[in-house]
C-alpha cells in the first residue's frame, strides 16, 4: 500500500512538473525612454527576472553553492569609444510581485547628441530547475536629439545581437530585425526567446499593474528563429519595451562542470503613433 502511494505521488509530482510553464529569463538594462530631446543624467536598473509576469527575481551572478560573484563587464560606447562603467553599479534589491532579488543600478550622464549602447556581461547564474549556468550578455540603446551614431554598431561581445532597425525609433507596428553572432560570426537557425516587459518599474519594483493579459501560456514568452544567415525579424504589436534573448548563442559551453547557455539578449522600445 505503501509503495502504491509513493508511486501516485511520484507520478503526480512529475505531472505537475511538466505541467507548469517554464517562462524565460530576461536580464534588463533599464530605463524610462530610450529616446530623448536633450541630454541629462539617467538611472539604469539591471536585474535579471521574468519581465511579462514581473515574476521570480533572480540573484545576479548566483552560483550553485549560493555565492554571488561580480559582474565580468558594464560599460557604454559612444561614438566607437567604450567607456568602463563597472565601479558605478550599485548593488539593490529588487522586488518582483513574487520575491525580492539581488540586482544593481547606476546613474549614467548623457552630455551630447548621438547613440549610447550600454552593454552588460554578468558572471554566470545557477538555474537549479535545469542545472545549468544562464549567461545573459545584454545591450540597450539610448539617442539624444535623433543623431544616429552608434546604434548598429558591433561591441565585439562574445556573443551580442547587431539591430538592423533604430532601437529607439520604432512606432507600434514596426517590425524589429536583428543579426545574431558569436565571435563577430552570424549564428544561422538559432532560436529567440521575445518578452514584453508587462508591467512598469517603480523604484526598485514592478508595479503590479499589468499592461496586458495573455490569453493562455505561449503568449507570454514568443519563440521566434533566425535565418541561415542568423537574421530575425519581429513584428512589435504594442508600445514599450521588448526584450530579446538569443538562447545558446555561444554554442556548446560548460561552467564549473555544467552546461553553460551564453545568451545574447537586447532591448528595444516602442511608441504609438499619435
Amino acid at each position: 500500500m505503501k509503495k502504491k502511494l509513493l508511486t501516485l505521488l511520484i507520478s503526480l509530482a512529475v505531472i505537475l512538473t511538466l505541467s507548469v510553464p517554464a517562462f524565460a529569463h530576461f536580464q534588463t538594462i533599464y530605463t524610462e525612454e530610450s529616446a530623448l530631446e536633450k541630454g541629462k543624467e539617467i538611472n539604469l536598473k539591471l536585474v535579471f527576472t521574468h519581465p511579462f509576469e514581473a515574476g521570480h527575481t533572480m540573484d545576479i551572478g548566483k552560483d550553485e553553492k549560493g555565492v554571488i560573484h561580480p559582474p565580468k563587464l558594464f560599460g557604454v560606447m559612444r561614438k566607437g569609444k567604450k567607456k568602463d562603467l563597472l565601479s558605478t553599479l550599485k548593488p539593490i534589491d529588487f522586488t518582483s510581485l513574487s520575491n525580492t532579488g539581488k540586482a544593481f543600478e547606476a546613474t549614467y550622464k548623457l552630455r551630447g547628441m548621438g547613440d549610447y549602447v550600454f552593454y552588460f556581461d554578468p558572471a554566470p547564474y545557477y538555474e537549479g530547475s535545469e542545472d545549468i549556468y544562464i549567461e545573459h550578455v545584454t545591450k540597450m540603446i539610448v539617442n539624444v536629439a535623433g543623431a544616429p551614431t552608434d546604434w548598429d554598431a558591433e561591441l565585439g561581445l562574445p556573443v551580442e545581437i547587431v539591430p538592423l532597425d533604430k532601437p529607439y525609433a520604432l512606432w507600434t507596428g514596426n517590425v524589429f530585425r536583428g543579426v545574431v553572432k558569436c565571435n563577430g560570426k552570424p549564428v544561422p537557425g538559432i532560436e529567440i526567446e521575445v518578452e514584453y516587459m508587462n508591467h512598469d518599474i517603480c523604484d526598485n519594483a514592478f508595479v503590479k499593474r499589468e499592461k496586458a493579459k495573455a490569453p493562455q501560456d505561449a503568449f507570454i514568452t514568443q519563440t521566434i528563429k533566425a535565418d541561415s544567415n542568423g537574421v530575425f525579424t519581429f513584428g512589435i504589436p504594442k508600445a514599450g519595451w521588448w526584450g530579446f534573448a538569443a538562447l545558446g548563442a555561444g554554442g556548446d559551453r560548460t561552467y564549473k562542470g555544467k552546461e553553460l547557455s551564453l545568451d545574447a539578449v537586447i532591448w528595444v522600445q516602442a511608441k504609438d503613433m499619435k
